[in-house]
């Protein structure tokens, strides 16, 4: 089954002293292109993170976010009491002042405030890679919703493109005598006696040229390669563009060989389903 390279996935946990939000979106991309906004304290597990996204997600533009939100008990900066005491003793040996006056310009002074480095807690860790699952199975759900509307577009789409080939098919006798008469009209306009043996293989000659029979096969063949890959196990966007390419060849062929406005005009509803098609093939994982 088909899916979306679109998508959006969150989750949330709450333990004691923080709250961890997790944040997964992605947009259609060639290849996989992973942005991770992660805090420093987890700068080193990052590597392992963006692993598990790219194992998951496999191809699209992908932004993921980790967020960590802490309550007062597990603040890692305090105040340097040491420092600012010092700060302020010498403030007040330079000028007199209120206490509260001389302690707000000592907090602004350099060292008045210490962050220790926090160490990597492996149980919120292990909370945190169960939270970018969660995340994870609710991008893929939202990537395979999105994969169903696309199958169903494209099914529409393609059972179009076949509605118009049976009509180019019911059109095609009509055609070839069309071809006949402007040719036999043309003959006639030159007064001229001809071998009408060797009219007849000339003109064998020139409607093989026209013929579209072979290229009718190939293109039902290819729509309904189409269909079945769509509903095929993997999905696999590229497989599709590739099929559009060989669909299009086919169409643009049967339009330079038609010579025939009526034709012409099923060719060209053909050609615009097909690039409604193909703009759609570039979203599909």
């Amino acid at each position: 089954m088909i899916q979306s390279m679109t998508g959006y996935g969150k989750a949330v946990i709450q333990l004691p002293s923080k709250k961890i939000s997790i944040e997964i979106k992605s947009l259609n991309s060639k290849s996989l292109d992973l942005n991770a906004r992660v805090p420093s304290t987890y700068r080193e597990k990052e590597l392992q993170m963006r692993n598990k996204l790219a194992k998951s997600l496999m191809r699209g533009k992908i932004d993921f976010s980790l967020y960590i939100e802490t309550n007062g008990d597990a603040i890692s900066t305090q105040v340097n009491e040491e420092v600012v005491a010092a700060y302020m003793k010498q403030l007040g040996n330079v000028a007199d002042g209120d206490p509260v006056d001389l302690l707000k310009m000592a907090i602004r002074m350099p060292d008045a405030l210490k962050t220790e480095r926090e160490e990597i807690d492996e149980t919120e860790f292990k909370a945190i890679l169960e939270g970018i699952d969660e995340a994870l199975e609710a991008i893929n759900k939202y990537r395979s919703d999105e994969g169903a509307v696309l199958k169903a577009d494209f099914e529409k789409r393609i059972h179009k493109i076949a509605a118009l080939l049976e009509a180019v098919i019911e059109v095609d006798p009509q055609r070839i005598a069309n071809v006949k008469e402007r040719l036999n009209k043309a003959l006639s306009d030159l007064k001229e006696k001809v071998d009408e043996n060797r009219f007849e293989q000339e003109l064998i000659y020139y409607l093989e040229k026209y013929d579209i029979t072979e290229e009718k096969v190939r293109l039902q063949n290819h729509l309904e390669y189409f269909l079945e890959s769509l509903s095929s196990k993997d999905s696999n966007g590229k497989k599709l563009g590739f099929i559009t390419q060989e669909i299009g060849r086919e169409i643009n062929t049967i339009g330079s060989k038609s010579n025939f406005a009526e034709m012409q005009q099923l060719v060209v509803q053909m050609k615009d389903e097909l690039e409604k098609i193909k703009e759609q093939a570039l979203n599909v994982l």
